[in-house]
């Protein structure tokens, strides 16, 4: 990230502001952005919630959020009392219209005083009942009349289905132009899910073996030890599939199979993303059953304690169909994709909290190199998101002091060991002031990607494809196993930390799975 040159002010008023995502994330995101000089003064921010605080407690409570969830605490108390002077606190009911002129006053006011032409950015850290009121409220209210810029930051999910995600921007769509709408998916802030096209298109060694010649399939996991915890309600509407696949699991396989951008500038990357979707093959009725596994955590281990089964969760139904794993084979069916398996997996209750993408290459000819166990593994290039950011090369090399015994050895960029580890709100947050929509979700993208989701949960809804049960603490259900192994193919160890773990488990159970 880089300082803004302009300096322009602004004001960012966030709805929600006593919740537990500004306190997690965006009070210390704001925070590091302040430290770093990326958000320079005069801007403002004015939190807006339901809770009477005064502004004593809302700075007390900003505080805490920091000291508690940041990168780093409080040090500079020089540093602190000018930083939380930027910070304003308005108690109001968001679906109250006639409450907003409120908030219209704190902001006129603040943009007087920083002589402000009016820039404006709202934050919706709200539930999502909520988008189409209060986007409705700010226009009424005139806080949409400006002589500035305005954007409006949306949190997921954008509707439940295609039909209720079309109502939802037909709402927004009254108060705010498409262009002006930045839809957060905050594993597009990750920075090595943006560092995928940089790594596929700046070196010439992967880019010209990018393709269905080269790789034999692309595995996607996004892996959770936790259970429900208290997101039962939530989530009993919209377990996995809604949760993680429409959203943050598509975005990592679009930012895998994109096309080259005709230029790197934001509409370009988002038409070659959009592309993705369009190609990307729709299962109807008993094709989902075939390509598409759903599992529910049952009683077992976690960490080496006792997990309960998510029907016995806090305000789950005891009989509940909600799945809390999804695996899935899917394909992009274009020229260069074709025939190329793309494995997806995510789940609650698993052995390791863990996102990563597996490319795999091809086997080596057998005619060629040869090996006293008969068995080369094909190279890998494993893309680390989380919990450490990094990337691991694959290689295949000659045993030390043999003659023809072949083994696996790992090259290996840790990203977090060598710039740290940049939370993806603060680079979110960051690009929606400077403007950057390039990593947000544009309204065609969410469209194409219900439209794929919907047909699933229809077949899943109509029973046409069982719902698993698989342990807590293990790697899902075994269907989605022999799922891969009617390809021929595994899953690979997933979140191995060392460099050395992982060339002993991709030795241990990749080589002598395939015996």
């Amino acid at each position: 990230m880089s300082v803004r040159e302009d300096k322009q002010p602004f004001v960012l008023v966030m709805f929600g502001a006593t919740g537990d995502l500004a306190k997690r994330k965006l009070f210390p995101a704001l925070y590091q952005l302040y430290r770093s000089q990326s958000v320079q003064e005069p801007f403002a921010v004015i939190g807006v919630g339901r809770t009477d605080m005064s502004q004593q407690e809302f700075h007390q409570a900003l505080r805490e959020s920091i000291d508690t969830y940041g990168r780093t605490k409080v040090e500079n108390e020089q540093e602190w009392t000018a930083f939380r002077k930027q910070f304003d606190y308005v108690a109001l009911d968001a679906r109250n219209a006639e409450t907003y002129h409120t908030l219209l006053t704190r902001v006129t006011a603040q943009e007087a005083q920083m002589q402000s032409p009016g820039n404006r950015l709202f934050y919706l850290s709200v539930a999502p009942s909520l988008f189409g009121p209060v986007s409705a409220n700010l226009k009424a209210s005139g806080l949409t009349e400006t002589s500035g810029w305005k954007r409006l930051i949306i949190e997921k999910p954008f509707g439940h289905d295609l039909e209720s995600a079309k109502a939802l921007q037909e709402q927004i769509g009254e108060a705010f132009a498409e262009e002006e709408v930045y839809r957060i998916d905050h594993y597009l802030g990750k920075e090595m899910v943006q560092n995928i096209e940089v790594i596929r298109f700046a070196n010439t060694m992967f880019e010209p073996l990018w393709n269905n010649r080269y790789i034999e399939c692309v595995q996607i996991t996004a892996s959770e030890t936790v259970g429900v915890e208290d997101r039962g309600p939530y989530y009993e509407q919209a377990g996995a599939l809604r949760d993680m696949v429409q959203n943050h699991m598509l975005q990592m396989l679009m930012m895998v199979a994109m096309e080259p951008p005709s230029r790197f500038k934001t509409e370009a990357i988002r038409d070659e993303k959009v592309k993705v979707l369009r190609s990307l093959r729709r299962y109807h009725g008993s094709e989902v059953a075939e390509h598409v596994v759903r599992g529910q955590y049952a009683t077992g281990t976690t960490k080496g304690e006792p997990a309960l089964g998510y029907r016995d969760e806090e305000n789950i139904a005891p009989d509940s169909q909600t799945e809390t794993f999804v695996g899935a084979r899917l394909y992009v069916d274009n020229f260069r994709w074709a025939g190329v398996p793309f494995y997806v997996r995510t789940g609650k209750r698993m052995p390791q909290k863990c996102t990563e993408i597996v490319i795999q290459f091809k086997e080596p000819n057998k005619y060629i190199t040869r090996s006293k166990s008969g068995e080369i593994g094909p190279n890998l290039l494993i893309i680390r998101i989380n919990p450490e950011e990094g990337m691991y090369l694959l290689l295949n090399a000659k045993k030390p002091g043999s003659d023809d015994e072949v083994e696996p050895i790992a090259m290996e960029f840790c990203h977090s060991c060598e710039f740290g580890s940049l939370e993806a709100y603060e680079r979110l947050l960051f690009d929606a002031i400077e403007g950057d929509s390039t990593f947000f979700t544009r309204w065609d993208e969410v469209s194409l990607a219900w439209k794929f989701v919907d047909p699933i949960r229809q077949a899943w809804d109509q029973e046409i494809a069982p719902l698993y049960m698989y342990e807590a603490g293990s790697w899902g259900p075994v269907q989605v196993d022999r799922m891969l192994e009617q390809d021929g193919h595994f899953w690979w160890p997933s979140g191995m930390e060392k460099k050395s773990q992982l060339v002993q488990g991709v030795s241990q159970e990749g080589l002598l799975a395939r015996r």
